[in-house]
């Protein structure tokens, strides 16, 4: 019989706080949550959970931005009353040159950030890591870039990623980039870049995902470059869990009557209609439109009201929880999201990665049990 977590936490003796961390972090074979709310079947047996001595995964962050990736790769946060545990990876070190986009990761994820230049920081890179991930700069192989390809500045920046490899020889890699990378136009880049990571020894597989597929209300495509060291069992990508993906309006619906709350990130450019772009009007029924980086406040106008959407709606449609706080104006906000990994889909690629651990014999009790 199904009952309450608190009420199965008290014939036990225990608390309900306990028991909702021991059902995030997935102690419990029948618990589920419906709404807001822990059930769990009355028959199951309490856990006798084994003292976990081994340290988590560490993690290097490359072009870590505001934090997306990172926060997915951590998990432990909510979105859409959707609860997504911790991993087991714990991020290390993490770089990024904007100092905007660091001042909100120290807001929401620690101190280890490093602003600066790559290029100057990456001396400074720790030695040692099981993963390093990365989500280089796309603004050259993007459709809405100048499409320069590996030959603009920011997007020869994976070079990088693929350096930080070869001198920390970590046991797998993620390295994220636009879906564009695969068009035809861009095959010569796609070729140097999948040939630079190949080199490096590595298992490397390159897939298109649709965040939509994986409960991030927004069609976004992206492309992840997965390299796992050939000793460890084949990388396999997470199946998609979205049946019928999340719309904007069920994503939105109680923000519309919501008032402008700058601490709350709920401000929206007064942008008019441009003759160049920003023209598009979310479909309520329909996942919200690509969240980009650099629309100049021209982001798509609100389904029904009669004004852009706001920053906070911008980071629901890139499925950041409400928790996350963006400390900065609305240009350095809206550069922050629309340059940001989807952390739901974000914490779906760390679990794909996870199960290569859990598979492997020598490393399966190293925290991702």
């Amino acid at each position: 019989m199904l009952v309450s977590l608190s009420e199965y936490a008290k014939s036990f003796g225990k608390s309900g706080d306990t028991m909702r961390r021991m059902a995030e972090n997935g102690y419990f074979k029948t618990a589920q949550k419906i709404g807001r709310n822990w059930t769990i079947d009355s028959e199951e047996p309490y856990p006798v959970r084994a003292r976990n001595t081994q340290k988590p995964l560490s993690v290097i962050s490359l072009f870590a931005g505001c934090g997306g990736m990172d926060l997915g790769f951590s998990g432990n946060f909510d979105f859409l009353e959707n609860h997504y545990g911790k991993t087991g990876f714990n991020i290390i070190w993490a770089n990024e040159i904007s100092p905007a986009a660091c001042k909100t990761y120290r807001k929401n994820l620690g101190d280890h950030i490093i602003e600066g230049d790559i290029a100057d920081k990456i001396e400074s890179m720790p030695k040692k890591a099981d993963i390093i991930i990365g989500g280089f700069p796309c603004q050259d192989i993007s459709i809405n870039g100048k499409m320069l390809g590996i030959n603009g500045k920011r997007s020869s920046l994976y070079t990088y990623i693929v350096e930080a490899v070869r001198r920390v020889q970590p046991k797998a890699f993620v390295a994220e980039n636009v879906g564009s990378l695969l068009l035809k136009t861009n095959s010569e880049s796609y070729e140097k870049i999948m040939a630079d990571f190949n080199a490096l020894g590595y298992n490397v597989r390159c897939d298109l995902y649709h965040a939509e597929d994986y409960g991030v209300p927004q069609t976004r495509e992206r492309v992840f470059i997965v390299g796992t060291r050939k000793d460890l069992p084949a990388f396999v990508p997470p199946a998609p869990v979205s049946a019928k993906p999340v719309t904007a309006k069920e994503a939105l619906q109680d923000l519309e009557s919501a008032e402008e709350n700058k601490e709350f990130s709920h401000i929206w450019s007064r942008a008019q209609v441009s003759g160049e772009q920003g023209n598009r009007k979310m479909v309520a029924d329909r996942p919200g439109y690509t969240i980009r980086a650099e629309c100049h406040g021209n982001i798509q106008f609100h389904y029904s009201l009669p004004r852009r959407i706001s920053m906070r709606e911008a980071a629901r449609i890139q499925s950041f929880p409400d928790t996350f706080i963006f400390p900065c104006g609305l240009r350095d906000t809206e550069r922050q999201i629309g340059n940001a990994v989807p952390p739901v889909l974000g914490w779906h690629m760390a679990n794909a990665l996870k199960k290569v651990f859990q598979q492997d014999k020598k490393l399966c009790n190293r925290g991702v049990a």
